[in-house]
């Protein structure tokens, strides 16, 4: 709904956009009610999406609410705070808490996601630290193989084997928030051969995996001819890959030609998926009409598929920066904030009297208490007093 703003000018929906960024920012996009499911790439996605509010020049929240650019630098801070040094040799866990299922699995969307992140701090803010951790990033996926010689992109490991078993599906959002990253990074340095060389290369594979053989695309590792099994989640990635790839080509021009034939194709097939009485939009892009799956993450792909196409309307400009007319505020330090329990005071010996003098009344309550019951059991069973049956 941001690009939708920032494409079409239309203001309907901010009030509704800018109230889902805020409401649960305070935590840094980590808040307690969802903390049995908090992956790393979870608070990522939220923070991609206030940094995209940034770079569009998004209104800025009142001053006494969070602002785009430090929620985040927020969250980037605290994604960095969970670089695992030595398990698989470096990069994140997929979750963030350790008693979440998956802590165990190093997967490519959460080191993707602060490889992204620091990728567009770096462009946005000109600070060189931020840039150093996206290097990081990218050289670990590479590294651990999880990007592999012809730039396919897998979907990760678990550390017990220090990840050398890799799970090989290759699902689009990993190669579309890669290939931002590369973009920013490519502008950032000025397009750079080092990464003029992977941008080319991924955005290439991207296309000829997904968007094959009919120009419109399909999330080969859950759609298939004859089902789909994609869950909720993988149900929105279309959308990802169409608005990440048109913010590519404004960064890295030479990329233009070749992605927006890909992205005009696909929106077309994205269009004709939609019912022409209400609207609702399907999940298969190839079939020509409405397939009858409905749900947010088919609105949401659909949507961008469409929006994105504006990307080419004259005046449409690369991301901003601090220096090309960003104005949100930021802070370099948010999310540093962990709470930490204070030094407990000495135990003194009046502290041991008193904890031995309640633990001897608990423990003389609990066998009374004891004593009562098994007492009351040992009594004789009383009968009843039989009624007397009245007249009649």
């Amino acid at each position: 709904m941001v690009d939708y703003w920032h494409y079409t000018n239309d203001t309907t929906y901010n009030k509704i956009t800018t109230q889902s960024l805020l409401f649960q920012s305070e935590r840094i996009y980590n808040p307690l009610n969802w903390s049995l499911s908090m992956g790393n790439d979870d608070q990522g996605f939220w923070n991609m999406s206030a940094m995209r509010a940034a770079e569009v020049a998004y209104p800025d929240p009142q001053v006494d609410q969070p602002q785009w650019l430090a929620l985040a630098q927020g969250v980037f801070n605290q994604l960095a705070s969970r670089w695992e040094p030595e398990l698989c040799g470096r990069g994140l866990q997929w979750q963030v808490y350790q008693a979440n299922r998956g802590f165990d699995y190093k997967n490519t969307i959460a080191t993707a996601v602060l490889f992204n992140m620091g990728a567009r701090l770096a462009r946005y803010t000109r600070n060189e630290s931020y840039a150093a951790w996206a290097e990081r990033s990218w050289d670990w996926l590479v590294g651990v193989k999880y990007i592999d010689d012809q730039y396919n992109v897998y979907d990760g490991a678990h550390y017990q084997n220090n990840c050398t078993i890799i799970d090989k599906a290759q699902f689009s959002y990993n190669a579309a928030v890669l290939a931002e990253g590369l973009a920013h990074m490519y502008a950032y340095t000025n397009a750079s051969t080092k990464w003029h060389t992977p941008l080319a290369g991924l955005v290439n594979r991207t296309l000829t995996f997904f968007f094959f053989p009919d120009g419109i695309m399909v999330e080969q590792p859950c759609e298939r001819p004859d089902a789909v099994g994609c869950n909720t989640d993988q149900l929105s990635f279309k959308g990802y890959m169409h608005r990440w790839l048109a913010t590519a080509t404004l960064l890295a021009p030479f990329l233009a030609d070749l992605v927006l034939a890909a992205l005009r194709s696909s929106a077309a097939g994205a269009a004709a998926s939609c019912d022409p009485g209400d609207g609702t939009c399907g999940f298969r892009w190839t079939t020509g009409s409405y397939d009858g799956s409905t749900g947010t993450g088919q609105q949401m792909s659909a949507l961008a598929a469409l929006v994105s196409l504006l990307v080419t309307h004259e005046g449409v400009a690369p991301p901003l920066t601090e220096a090309t007319g960003g104005t949100s505020a930021g802070d370099p330090g948010a999310g540093n904030h962990v709470f930490k329990p204070g030094e407990l005071a000495p135990i003194a010996k009046g502290d041991r009297v008193g904890a031995g003098a309640l633990t001897a009344f608990l423990l003389a309550s609990m066998l009374a208490g004891m004593w009562w019951l098994m007492r009351d059991e040992t009594k004789p069973l009383k009968r009843p007093a039989v009624m007397k049956r009245r007249g009649g």
